[in-house]
């Protein structure tokens, strides 16, 4: 009960988009039912105790620190809602802090393994389906699940943008570059129609071979062959282009507010880690390059 109001609340309210609602929803599914196996039937009477044992069970599944941190989060969210309706008094995540995450290096490919990449699907129908897809993804930076959720209507060809959904379901225009258009306008006028065989109401922009929407399990197959046929060291993933769009996008002069706008990040701190990879880089030249940098 509590928790589809909790779901009614971040849809009508929050304005959530749908995967980040799910998510949530699936997040605070997951701790009622642990609760629920420790014997606890109410959940208005959830200590900081239960949840620091609700934590301790994750780590002992060996969650990362990332997962453990995003479960945390919609808990933290769902008890928030309940003490804002006063169903309950106290918040019991207040004053338990979310586990440390070990910073990463950032991800991204090369301008030359970009090229590479874009170079490697042939001219078969699947081809040209695959090469927009990849061109999509560099042109703009956007997510994969802003990918999926496309369709035909969101391309505006003559003036070279693509519409998009993004958090919070603000939907935002992004520009597509000549090469992406050019892909897109093959793959959308030449190949989508005989891909989506008896489904011609479809209107997914990606399709797969049954006719319908292309799912995250297939973009990421399919990035997967590219990046092998390509000889691409990293493990080639929708997020690694994205990042590959900020990097190159910084190292050509885009300033940090406009990349902001283009990603569709709510909070500019999110779009400064590209930036903190680019001084890395340039850092890493410096240091190869000039005779007295060591």
């Amino acid at each position: 009960m509590y928790e589809k109001d909790f779901a009614e609340y971040l849809q009508a309210e929050k304005k959530m988009a749908k995967n980040s609602l799910e998510a949530y929803e699936r997040d605070v599914r997951e701790f009622t039912s642990f609760e629920e196996s420790r014997g606890m039937n109410n959940i208005l009477e959830t200590s900081s105790t239960e949840i620091i044992a609700y934590l301790n069970h994750l780590k002992g599944a060996n969650k990362s620190a990332a997962t453990v941190n995003r479960k945390l989060a919609s808990v933290r969210a769902f008890f928030n809602f309940l003490q804002s309706r006063r169903m309950i008094s106290d918040n019991p995540t207040a004053g338990i802090k979310s586990p440390k995450i070990e910073k990463k290096e950032l991800e991204f490919l090369t301008l030359e393994e970009i090229d590479k990449l874009l170079e490697s699907p042939d001219d078969s129908h699947k081809g040209i389906r695959d090469l927009a897809i990849l061109e999509t993804l560099y042109a703009t930076g956007i997510k994969v699940t802003e990918l999926i959720d496309a369709n035909v209507e969101d391309i505006n060809f003559r003036m070279g943008f693509i519409s998009c959904v993004g958090e919070s379901s603000k939907t935002r225009i992004v520009p597509l570059g000549r090469p992406a258009r050019a892909a897109l306008e093959e793959y959308v006028y030449e190949v989508r129609d005989g891909m989506l065989k008896k489904n011609k109401k479809e209107k997914a922009l990606f399709v797969n071979y049954m006719g319908k929407r292309i799912t995250r399990q297939g973009l990421w197959k399919i990035l997967k062959e590219y990046g092998e046929k390509s000889g691409i060291s990293h493990n080639l993933t929708p997020n690694v282009i994205r990042n590959s769009f900020a990097v190159h996008m910084l190292q050509n002069g885009a300033d940090l507010k406009s990349l902001q706008e283009l990603m569709g990040h709510e909070d500019i701190t999110a779009t400064q880690i590209y930036l903190a990879a680019t001084k890395n880089r340039i850092k890493d030249v410096y240091d190869k390059s000039h005779p007295r940098a060591k």
